[in-house]
């Protein structure tokens, strides 16, 4: 090599070739060469050392153009310096990307390590929060412990000290020390000294009830105290208290309500209740009674539900669910026997029982509970009540419990229709239930069937062999002739009674008969009517309730349920019940109790305002209010059957399409308590004529509110009823049309609106009278007078040919020349003839 060339850049040596590398430099990071092309120099990024070992497909092909040897054909110096820039752009943009891509990656990764201290952080937070908490607490606790710790010494120090003897407690003390000096004595004195004698000088003398309860020296806090306010620590140092849910309640209300029992059940603050009472313009305290119309504008504004209640509600949790079909099931039926004194009713229960019963019972067939059961033949159970009164019976269904299916009518062959035979025919019929009669005694050598068939078409009962309706049997309880027909009618006629009752379900019954018991306390014989009564079951019955402690069956056996149609001696009630009280089994000995209670203030209420409760007064007002009533009941006892009967037959007189009178029964003696028994269950008055009450009758007459009413002239018993039956009959409206008056002009007056300007034309206008409103002959309204009105003063009346001004009432649509018709209505009192 030359000098000369030696002294020329590297590039340029030994006369290159135009497209030749003549040199290289680096820019920053960046290696370039320089390519030497015919018409002028051309930088290039130089690629790396992997790059010139083997070059890619874009650089080997750069490196191709850019040799002219090695380059296509055809390739212009300006095509090959446009694809050299196209490179060029192309690795820039890609340079540019991958930078572009791995700052995103290490923002993304600082992103995560960021989010990772923060979890860390806060986790480290909650555990330090925790810790202090928990040391908080314990530190509480310590302290609460120490505190207790403190009282039971002292207490025990106080107590050991008051058990010591006076003596040994002397000697027991201990010596002094060394005196203090003045200085500290003084301080001492002065820190403590004043308050420690106030405290002594306020507690007086110490007393061991003093030391047990206040501790050491003071009052103490309670257990709950210090726990309210160890969680109350808890819940702050765990990051506060945060607010609970409103808890929104169904308030019950009843018909009047004390503010602070208002306030409970709402869960409220008695102090907030009172302030929206306040706020609501009622300055009232919290022992105030309220209505249910304030107490729920109050509730509302709390944001609870009110609930409307009465004091009857308490009775709603009796299950009054209608049963469904499939499950209810074939019943015994339930037959009573009835009938007159010494016609046989007991000597006829007795042979039912003696030939229907196994023989060899232990105990025996005596009754106690005043009902059994009896299975005939054909395998099919009955259930016999013992003979009740009429009152009783009469009871029964004024109360509601309609227990009896069937009623046996027992009348002897040899003595015909007596007074309570047909007392007892009026008992079955008003309680609707089927009836069958037994005629006894047919043995007896003057019986006579058929004379007795006979008198009782004269109460209209129709027997079978009078082309009757009624079953009839001939029996004899002595000789035990028809027992076996009698049984199979009953049972027929219960067959065709289709007598059922769901036996899955809570019982319900009725009293039969009730009885205090000197060893077993209060019982009471309950026919089961629906359900099953079981030992256990917590009850309510009447104004009483109880707890089943024990079932006697009719045998005198204890069971342990009792079906339907099955009667048993009931033990564990709270006192004795009446005849005909309702028995239902409740949930809860609350509600029972409950229920008990509301009955039986319910009772005193209606004793108390016990007076005419079914007098004729009280049933002509209820027959206007209530437009189905037609009929007057009443119940006739007289001093001789021929004055009873006159005075039906007068009573039958009475009446007319619209109304009649009903004699529910009559008959001839005092007045018993049976007929104030069937009076009570009818809503009838008794008229006694020419008798009077006994004093038990009188005493159950004002206990139950029925009225009697005492004749002795039969026109002013005929007068009394007819007056209350004509009360039935609405009365008669008449008009009466006195007057007319013709519109001249309308005027409109303030306060008032249209006044008419009238004249009278015919008869007078009153201010009390009725008017209508006639425009051209038709009726266009009908009303009354606001005002009426003679020159400016208010007059009562206008006479015919004056003028005067009208206002009517609610009505404005008044024209000229519009005709005014007044007139008068007058209601006459229809009476019965």
């Amino acid at each position: 090599m030359s000098d000369s060339d030696s002294k020329k850049p590297l590039g340029l040596r030994g006369g290159s070739r135009p497209g030749q590398v003549k040199q290289s430099f680096s820019h920053g990071r960046t290696k370039s060469v320089v390519v030497e092309t015919k018409r002028k120099r051309v930088v290039v990024p130089k690629p790396g050392a992997a790059a010139l070992a083997k070059p890619s497909g874009a650089a080997a092909a750069a490196v191709q153009n850019s040799d002219p040897a090695k380059r296509p054909a055809g390739i212009s110096d300006a095509e090959m310096e446009r694809r050299l820039k196209a490179l060029q752009v192309a690795k820039a943009r890609e340079a540019e990307d991958e930078r572009t891509r791995q700052a995103e990656e290490r923002q993304r990764e600082e992103d995560r390590e960021r989010k990772r201290a923060e979890i860390e952080a806060k986790e480290r937070e909650e555990q330090e929060r925790d810790e202090r908490a928990r040391l908080k607490a314990e530190e509480e606790e310590r302290k609460l412990q120490e505190a207790e710790d403190r009282t039971k010494k002292s207490a025990d120090a106080i107590v050991a000290e008051a058990a010591e003897p006076p003596a040994q407690r002397a000697t027991s003390k201990p010596t002094p020390g060394p005196r203090k000096p003045d200085r500290d004595r003084d301080e001492s004195r002065d820190g403590k000294g004043k308050a420690a004698r106030d405290d002594v000088r306020k507690a007086g003398k110490l007393t061991l009830n003093q030391a047990l309860a206040g501790g050491e020296g003071g009052r103490q806090r309670s257990m709950a105290a210090m726990k309210r306010k160890q969680e109350r620590a808890r819940q702050k140092a765990m990051g506060g208290h945060e607010a609970r849910e409103k808890v929104v309640r169904d308030v019950q209300v009843p018909e009047t309500i004390v503010v602070q029992e208002l306030a409970n059940r709402m869960a409220e603050r008695v102090a907030d209740v009172v302030k929206a009472l306040m706020q609501n313009g009622m300055m009232v305290t919290q022992n105030q009674v309220i209505d249910a119309d304030i107490a729920e504008l109050i509730i509302e504004e709390f944001g609870h539900k009110i609930v409307r209640v009465s004091d009857s509600d308490v009775e709603q949790v009796i299950d009054t669910v209608e049963d469904k079909d499939k499950d209810l099931k074939t019943r015994p039926p339930v037959i009573t026997v009835m009938g007159h004194v010494d016609h046989g009713k007991t000597s006829l229960l007795d042979a039912i029982r003696n030939a229907k019963v196994v023989a060899g019972e232990a105990g025996g067939i005596t009754q106690h509970i005043g009902a059994y059961q009896v299975k005939t033949d054909k395998g099919a159970l009955m259930t016999f009540l013992d003979t009740p009164g009429h009152a009783a019976f009469t009871s029964m269904r004024a109360r509601g419990a309609q227990v009896t299916d069937i009623v046996v009518l027992v009348v002897a062959a040899d003595d015909a229709v007596m007074p309570q035979t047909v007392e007892a025919i009026n008992h079955a019929k008003a309680a609707g239930v089927p009836m069958i009669v037994a005629i006894n005694k047919i043995d007896r050598p003057g019986a006579n069937p058929n004379k007795v068939r006979t008198d009782l078409l004269q109460h209209e009962v129709v027997v079978e062999k009078m082309s009757g309706d009624v079953l009839d049997v001939e029996v004899s309880a002595i000789n035990g002739t028809g027992l076996d027909q009698l049984l199979e009618n009953i049972a027929l006629q219960a067959e065709l009674l289709d007598l059922k009752a769901n036996p899955d379900r809570a019982a319900q019954g009725a009293v039969i008969e009730a009885q205090l018991d000197v060893g077993r306390g209060p019982v009471a014989t309950v026919l089961v009517q629906n359900g099953t009564l079981r030992q256990g079951d917590i009850f309510v019955v009447g104004e009483q309730w109880g707890k089943v402690r024990a079932l006697i069956n009719d045998k005198g056996d204890r069971i342990e349920v009792a079906g339907p149609s099955v009667p048993v001696e009931v033990l564990g009630l709270n006192g004795t019940p009446e005849a005909g009280d309702v028995l239902n089994v409740v949930e809860t000995e609350a509600q029972a109790r409950e229920i008990a209670n509301y009955r039986e203030q319910a009772a005193k209420d209606r004793r108390a305002a016990a007076g005419a409760a079914t007098s004729l007064e009280q049933m002509m007002a209820k027959a206007k209010a209530d437009e189905t009533v037609a009929e007057v009941p009443i119940i006739v006892k007289a001093d001789v059957q021929g004055s009873a009967e006159a005075i039906v037959q007068a009573m039958e007189k009475i009446g007319n399409e619209e109304v009649r009178v009903r004699v529910l029964h009559y008959g001839v003696g005092a007045i018993t308590e049976s007929d104030i028994g069937l009076a009570e269950a009818s809503g009838a008055p008794v008229i006694g004529f020419n008798v009077r009450a006994n004093a038990t009758a009188r005493n159950v007459a004002n206990q139950k509110g029925v009225e009697i009413r005492y004749y002795s002239v039969i026109y002013d018993l005929v007068d009394d009823v007819k007056a209350a039956a004509s009360g039935l009959l609405s009365a008669e409206v008449r008009e009466t049309f006195i007057g007319y008056a013709k519109i001249k002009e309308v005027f409109k007056v303030s306060n008032v609106g249209k006044v008419a300007g009238c004249l009278v034309t015919e008869g007078v206008a009153r201010r009390s009278a009725g008017v209508r409103l006639l425009r051209d002959d038709v009726v266009i309204h009908e009303g009354t007078l606001k005002t009426l009105k003679r020159f400016k003063d208010e007059v009562a009346e206008v006479q015919s040919g004056q003028e005067c001004g009208m206002a009517f009432e609610n009505y404005d649509d008044v024209r000229p020349n519009d005709v005014i018709e007044i007139f008068e209505r007058e209601e006459i009192e229809r009476k019965l003839s």
